[in-house]
């Protein structure tokens, strides 16, 4: 078995680690998100709750995007290929 080499490029390391990390942050999101939106279907939260949670969400939606914008990462980078599985993030 032969080692394989693995090519970092210096330039792009911390928009690749930027890219991974708001993957995942964009994955948990998008559970939440639907986890919220199922306990808002069974009417287990409160108005207060349902306010306060539609504002959480917003926000990080917001946020997510000034990262993105800070560190040159489009949405479309954030959804990896996983081959024939698809995509690693639904689109909605």
């Amino acid at each position: 078995m032969t080692a394989q080499r693995l090519d970092v490029d210096p330039e792009t390391v911390g928009k690749d680690l930027a890219t991974l990390v708001l993957t995942v942050v964009e994955l948990l999101r998008q559970l939440m998100e639907r986890q919220a939106l199922r306990r808002v279907d069974q009417g287990d939260l409160t108005d207060e709750q349902v306010e306060r949670i539609g504002t959480t969400l917003m926000l990080l939606d917001q946020r997510m995007s000034e990262l993105c914008e800070q560190h040159g990462i489009t949405p479309d980078d954030l959804n990896l290929d996983l081959g024939p599985l698809g995509t690693l993030l639904p689109r909605d």
